[in-house]
């Protein structure tokens, strides 16, 4: 049975995906060379001598070759050479193939996926403590599965998580039977109990997590989420490692916000970052608080915000959380990002500064309120009225409301207008009665004040209607004056506004 799948193997040198040839094994020249005693796990003083038979010449590179044939179980062999045997069947799964044609290289792929299965097993169990070699192939193995560049084909449509195809089917790679495998491979590996922190980082280096995170841009959510594990369980293995993987993310941001604003892995980079900041030590130091200003509330302004929203927003309580003086930075930034013609984020701005609000302390809270509330008595005369109604909800918080009132000779003046013009005429019954509910309120908090501000509304009304009565009396006398006049060549003629109005 061995013989038959060895053969089912190509015997020509196949050219790996990553544009490295194979090259053959010396002491090999005829392909697939013979097994005794029970298929390769031979104890006999000729294979001690000469290392036992080594498989095809057209799978193994000769430079991590370990003499072992690879399909013989882990079982099969003693321990003292399943090191040898993992290198062999982490070789033998260097090869790649094309999965855009189902029916091609069945049977390998079969093979090839069996390996991994093993190799996934053994690596799990723990049993040995893993040698150098088997690390430098473990992790070539994984570079060449994994490392890759997307064709144009598969990233032509991309426009960032949340973009313009928000409702578009997320796209799967054909090839993750394999992998998936791979993944699993790689994190049972960098969690191993069996690895050796000292050796492993010499391969798993600065290149090959530069590599990974390229790999974030991946339209196949299952492979963005295995990511996001594997770099998660490296950045606490890796304590070396920590400030380049912070770095490295944070590039990622600064050209998404700053170039094309496209980018898949977003959301699942924040996740990463949101466990990280939670083990920041006190006082945060000034790498993380300049990542906070110029990374984490710029990520405000693309318009795929709503991808990654509950992700970022959770960053944002993490920092606050560790450092409460950063409420007041966050609500200028949001202020700074408002987004005025886009409801949607309108609505999500206006949930975050709620949960913000929440955690502030009076002292911060004063450095923003007034052009805080400035904005919010805009959104309460949005026309959208989801807009209008997420402000006017912020009433119903008895923290918000707790502020509110420590200051409400400031903040109401400011809304008082505000709802007063939506008393008048909003076109959305429920932003009426909510409307009139703050009003309520307000009055019930400082009736005197209340009176105040009506009183103040009514006069400002009153020299609006005045000032547009002034502009419309000005208007008739200059079309009476112009009436007047004779019309003649290259004489401008003052025509009515309703000769010109146009119905919307």
């Amino acid at each position: 049975m061995l013989k038959q799948i060895l053969s089912k193997i190509p015997r020509r040198t196949p050219r790996l995906d990553s544009g490295e040839l194979i090259q053959p094994a010396s002491g090999s020249p005829d392909g697939a060379q013979k097994s005794g005693g029970g298929g390769g796990g031979s104890n006999s003083s000729s294979a001690r001598s000469g290392g036992l038979r080594r498989a095809s010449s057209v799978v193994f590179p000769a430079s991590v070759i370990a003499g072992i044939e690879p399909l013989v179980p882990f079982k099969d062999v003693p321990a003292s050479e399943k090191m040898n045997l993992l290198v062999s069947k982490l070789s033998l799964c260097c090869v790649t193939f094309d999965f855009t044609d189902p029916g091609k290289n069945t049977m390998e792929k079969d093979v090839k996926r069996q390996i991994l299965m093993e190799i996934l097993d053994f690596v799990a169990s723990g049993s040995v403590r893993f040698a150098e070699s088997a690390v430098l192939a473990m992790c070539r193995m994984c570079a060449i599965n994994l490392f890759r560049v997307f064709p144009p084909s598969y990233r032509s449509n991309s426009t960032g998580s949340g973009g313009e195809n928000d409702h578009d089917d997320p796209k799967f790679d054909p090839a993750w039977s394999h992998l998936q495998a791979v993944y699993d491979i790689l994190l049972k590996f960098v969690t191993s109990s069996c690895l050796d922190i000292k050796v492993a980082k010499k391969y798993i280096d600065h290149a090959f997590i530069l590599r990974l995170l390229d790999l974030f841009d991946s339209e196949d959510p299952r492979e963005r989420e295995c990511l996001k594990t594997v770099m998660h369980r490296i950045y606490g293995k890796f304590m070396v490692h920590r400030p380049f993987i912070r770095k490295s993310i944070s590039t990622i941001f600064y050209r998404f916000v700053s170039e094309n604003e496209k980018h898949n892995g977003i959301s699942e980079l924040l996740e990463i970052f949101g466990s990280v900041i939670s083990g920041f030590a006190l006082p945060l130091k000034e790498e993380h608080k300049i990542f906070f200003s110029r990374v984490v509330i710029p990520l405000h302004k693309p318009k795929s915000l709503g991808a990654y929203f509950q992700q970022l927003s959770y960053c944002i309580m993490q920092f606050i959380e560790k450092e409460p003086r950063l409420a007041s930075v966050v609500i200028k930034g949001l202020l700074k990002y408002w987004p005025i013609t886009n409801s949607q984020k309108e609505v999500m701005f206006l949930g975050e500064i709620e949960e913000i609000l929440e955690m502030i302390n009076t002292v911060e809270f004063e450095k923003v309120m007034v052009p805080l509330f400035l904005r919010i008595s805009c959104c309460i005369n949005s026309f959208h009225f989801q807009v209008a109604e997420r402000a006017l909800f912020l009433w119903n918080n008895e923290q918000i409301v707790g502020l509110i009132l420590q200051n409400r000779r400031l903040i109401m003046p400011i809304v008082f207008q505000a709802l007063e013009k939506n008393t008048r005429g909003h076109w959305n019954p429920a932003v009426l009665n909510l409307t009139i509910s703050v009003k309520r309120m307000f009055s019930e908090m400082d009736e005197e004040l209340f009176l105040s501000c009506l009183a103040q509304s009514q006069e400002e009304e009153e020299r609006l209607r005045q000032a547009v009565e002034k502009r419309n009396e000005a208007w008739k006398r200059l079309e009476t004056a112009a009436s007047h006049q004779p019309v003649g060549r290259n004489i401008a003629i003052l025509v009515s506004p309703l000769a010109t109005s146009i119905a919307c």
